[in-house]
């Protein structure tokens, strides 16, 4: 049985966090591998501009592409009209075994508001959640069992300590013309300055 992380996000820019964070993810749940999956059109975005798919997906592939578990998937970038983790998740159960264990990673305040997704059910059916959360965050087990009741044993908490990095500060910095290194990759760095990003 194949165990595949699911690792969802705009990634405007991916930054340490968000590899710190699968790779933790990766070796914790004993996972096959961990699949990035750059958002195309967010639907808790729309009114904000982000950076082009095309933009977002290459830098993904770029900061992942020296790690052999991790995977760069356009399935959002491809689909047209918002991107649900529903409809992602379902294409994934299209495209692997029906007993492949599938791990939705994201962070714990997105976890949080989960039941306000698209067919949160549905979702919580088909895949386990990966909630990453920052060293000394705690959630009671009452919490969780209020929020997501009998499933509530699919929903998995970790601590990842490089959380306290943020796209949002990345895309500021850049902007500002002050240092960004050690925060993501350098090939990804390379690539905001080719591209121009992030400075207007």
């Amino acid at each position: 049985m194949q165990r595949i992380g699911i690792m969802g996000g705009t990634f405007d820019p991916v930054h340490y966090g968000h590899l710190v964070t699968a790779e933790e993810a990766y070796h914790r749940f004993s996972l096959d591998k961990v699949v990035f999956v750059p958002s195309g059109h967010p639907p808790h975005k729309l009114d904000k501009v982000i950076t082009s798919p095309a933009h977002r997906y290459m830098m993904t592939v770029l900061a992942t592409m020296s790690n052999p578990h991790f995977e760069v998937s356009s399935v959002e970038i491809d689909r047209p009209g918002p991107s649900y983790a529903v409809d992602t998740v379902a294409a994934f159960r299209r495209n692997y075994p029906n007993d492949t264990a599938l791990y939705f990673i994201t962070g714990a305040d997105a976890i949080l508001e989960m039941l306000g997704w698209k067919d949160s059910t549905t979702l919580l059916g088909m895949c386990d959640f990966v909630a990453a959360t920052r060293p000394g965050y705690f959630i009671a087990d009452g919490k969780i069992a209020e929020i997501f009741g009998e499933n509530a044993s699919k929903v998995h908490f970790f601590e990842v300590p490089a959380l306290a990095i943020s796209s949002t500060d990345i895309r500021a910095r850049v902007h500002g013309g002050r240092p960004v290194r050690y925060l993501l990759p350098d090939i990804v760095i390379s690539y905001i300055e080719r591209a121009g990003l992030y400075v207007v």
